[in-house]
């Protein structure tokens, strides 16, 4: 399993990094949408239930499939032989990264759904806030990837 892991690198490392794109295109733009909806929709009407629509889809569609792709093509970089040495610092550095990443997804999922059931505790200010998270868990994990510290 190692020596086909090691030839087809390249191609793991390729779909790792376009999932990787598209989980990060969704954590950046789904706070945006839900600033929106909290400060220009509320929480019924039409607009209400397309931006719910919207959300929802971006949700289920890009965000949620992008994030177990992304999960199962790291997963097989790092089963991949000579990748990780787990004696430094940067794959944990990556890892609470990755995990904060992944809470983060969990955390915008039930807004959503939240959304989607009419609730909503949160202001447009601590959606904005919250729309900071991904940037900095994405300069963590690049960090760390990158400069190997």
């Amino acid at each position: 399993m190692s020596d086909l892991l090691a030839s087809i690198y390249p191609w793991i490392k390729a779909f790792h990094i376009i999932s990787v794109i598209s989980w990060m295109a969704a954590l950046f733009y789904l706070p945006r949408l839900l600033v929106h909806h909290t400060e220009r929709v509320g929480l019924s009407g039409e607009t209400h239930a397309l931006f719910t629509m919207m959300e929802g889809k971006l949700a289920k569609v890009i965000m949620s499939p992008a994030m177990a792709a992304s999960w199962t093509f790291g997963l097989l970089l790092v089963a991949t032989p000579g990748i990780v040495d787990w004696s430094f610092v940067w794959p944990w550095t990556k890892l609470a990264g990755i995990l904060a990443m992944t809470a983060f997804h969990v955390w915008l999922t039930r807004r959503v759904k939240g959304f989607a059931a009419g609730e909503n505790t949160l202001t447009g200010r601590q959606y904005r806030m919250m729309n900071e998270v991904p940037t900095v868990l994405m300069i963590v994990i690049v960090f760390s990837v990158v400069l190997k510290f």
